[in-house]
């Protein structure tokens, strides 16, 4: 559980070099590895089914690793959430911006943000360039959740509503020109969802975004944030809208935005969000994996 002493030491941690901040992420990830057992179960288990070819000796390092990557997202947010904004665009390489903003002349853009865990990252470049609307799930820890809230909306007019508040508000601001930074990959349930695979494993997915490209007009912009070895900063790539999409049909769609995470994925699979019970939801009659 986050403290008030736990911020206070986070904000404290802001000061130190990026480097330093590494190197603190990196050894609280092998501490996590050690005594997280619960989560160190999910994280085996997600990359059991999606690379059942990786030996187990690789796939117990691909889990340090991960526990690695998390815990340096989750250290160097001390920077997002609290380091000036010129400190903050010094450590971040932006790749691809012309596909952005190409999109962004025509009408209504949906940036795909799938669960890598530098995505605050490219949120936070946003916010610093941009009037963004995204959305968020309630945090069980008020503290983190306040200061979550906090660093995504620090800079800028940000608009962020919750989940529970549906798409309706998300739909206004995107008709004003605002981008929709859209995170499409947890595990929901099946309402306002399909099966549709993921690296070959049935799983439920929302069909948010072909919705809401068919409702707005968006084109669908990916955008993966990326944490740089040695703390030498981070990378924001955007990779170029989407042609011919949405089709009509959501579970195409649907399984060509997993499709498209899957391929980013095997890019660099210790930094994503494995520690997620990404296969919950199974369909009726199916074994639960967890």
């Amino acid at each position: 559980m986050m403290t008030r002493l736990g911020i206070f030491i986070l904000w404290l941690l802001h000061f130190l070099p990026l480097s330093v901040l590494a190197r603190i992420g990196n050894a609280l990830g092998l501490l996590l590895y050690a005594v997280a057992g619960e989560r160190r179960s999910v994280a085996d288990t997600n990359l059991r089914l999606c690379f059942p070819e990786l030996p187990e000796a690789e796939r117990r390092v691909l889990v340090k690793r991960t526990f690695q990557s998390f815990a340096r997202s989750f250290i160097e947010r001390s920077l997002l959430w609290w380091a000036s904004s010129e400190r903050i665009q010094s450590y971040i390489r932006v790749e691809g911006l012309e596909h952005y903003t190409r999109a962004q002349e025509l009408g209504p853009v949906i940036l795909l943000a799938p669960h890598f865990v530098a995505l605050d990252v490219g949120g936070s470049w946003l916010i610093q360039n941009v009037d963004l609307v995204s959305v968020y799930s309630n945090q069980k820890n008020p503290l983190f959740h306040s200061m979550l809230l906090h660093g995504r909306s620090r800079f800028g007019n940000q608009k962020l509503y919750a989940r529970q508040q549906g798409l309706r508000p998300v739909i206004k601001a995107m008709r004003e020109q605002r981008p929709f930074y859209y995170l499409p990959d947890q595990d929901l349930a099946i309402k306002d969802g399909v099966f549709v695979p993921f690296f070959g494993v049935p799983a439920a997915t929302l069909t948010t975004v072909p919705r809401l490209a068919e409702m707005t007009g968006a084109q669908v912009v990916p955008c993966i944030s990326k944490l740089l070895p040695g703390g030498q900063g981070y990378e924001v790539r955007f990779y170029p809208a989407w042609e011919n999409y949405p089709t009509g049909d959501a579970v195409v769609d649907t399984r060509r935005m997993n499709a498209f995470i899957e391929d980013r994925v095997r890019e660099m699979p210790e930094q994503y969000f494995w520690l997620h019970k990404r296969f919950k939801t199974r369909p009726e009659g199916e074994e639960k994996f967890y």
